[in-house]
């Protein structure tokens, strides 16, 4: 079972990686526009991911454009174990060990060549975001249910028109059914759509016009369904948590509990290995 992680920013992926042990259990491994952080022993019998379980994580930017580019390049050029062409190298201080592509397909500056056949085996959104209250409260966990584009199609007179409604595209996608039973189980997560947006809501308005358009909303963020986006293109199936750090509507940064919501999202992490183990053994293949 080989997993891919995608965060926003660096914060949020070493709140994954903690999950698994400290640092020096990490190893870097660069590619086209991103890093891949492979929990170090995680795909071996023993390891912090238990046996049969591979993790490599990546920030990938904030926005669904800067996800979606992330996670493709993530997902084209395959787990670290996996990918060709690299030579293991020391980072003075760091306590992890890096590794750079050197040669072939994968050399800077060029792309890969192609998608190999399940590289991965799913693929995580995961982060902080901003919940619903009451549904969602601040320290809680959300795992998605349906990850929403709620701000992508056209204002018209008449109101907010989804991309949908104009008649192309598609404005959702739907996480395995049975993943998210088991990791609503595990964690303790509320399950919800996830709204993703390219302007994080900031008044009381604009969430309660979000609410009335999708009412089993349970929290925003920026980033799910671009990544969602290159899963599906890829075949992927595709999963999204998060651990809400503040409430959706007015921006109050004094209430803001960024640090309590990192370290929600590693004790998540920490729950889910079961989970993947568990799910690539009985319905992976069904989702």
């Amino acid at each position: 079972m080989r997993v891919l992680v995608v965060t926003a920013v660096p914060a949020e992926r070493d709140a994954v990686t903690r999950a698994f042990g400290d640092g020096t259990r990490v190893t870097v491994r660069r590619v086209p526009g991103a890093e891949l952080h492979r929990v170090r022993g995680s795909g071996g019998p023993g390891g912090p991911g238990g046996p049969g379980v591979a993790i490599d994580v990546l920030a990938g930017g904030a926005g669904p454009a800067a996800a979606a580019a992330a996670t493709a390049f993530g997902l084209a050029s395959g787990p670290a174990s996996a990918m060709p062409g690299a030579a293991p190298g020391p980072t003075p201080g760091s306590g992890a060990a890096p590794y750079e592509p050197v040669s072939g397909p994968y050399a800077p500056g060029s792309a890969p060549h192609c998608l190999a056949p399940a590289s991965y085996d799913l693929v995580v959104s995961a982060g902080i975001g901003g919940g619903f209250v009451p549904a969602a409260p601040v320290g809680s966990l959300v795992v998605a249910s349906g990850i929403v584009a709620a701000d992508l199609g056209a204002e018209t007179p008449e109101g907010f028109v989804p991309v949908t409604g104009l008649g192309f595209g598609r404005d959702r996608h739907v996480p395995p059914r049975s993943l998210v039973r088991d990791v609503t189980a595990a964690t303790g997560a509320l399950p919800g759509e996830i709204l993703t947006v390219s302007t994080v809501t900031g008044s009381a308005e604009r969430a309660a016009a979000l609410l009335a358009a999708h009412p089993r909303a349970a929290a925003e963020a920026m980033e799910g369904f671009g990544v969602a986006e290159a899963a599906d293109r890829a075949g992927v199936p595709v999963l999204e948590l998060r651990a809400v750090s503040n409430a959706v509507g007015p921006r109050d940064r004094d209430a803001w509990r960024i640090g309590d919501a990192l370290t929600a999202l590693t004790g998540a992490f920490g729950k889910l290995l079961p989970v993947l183990e568990g799910w690539t053994r009985h319905d992976r293949h069904h989702a």
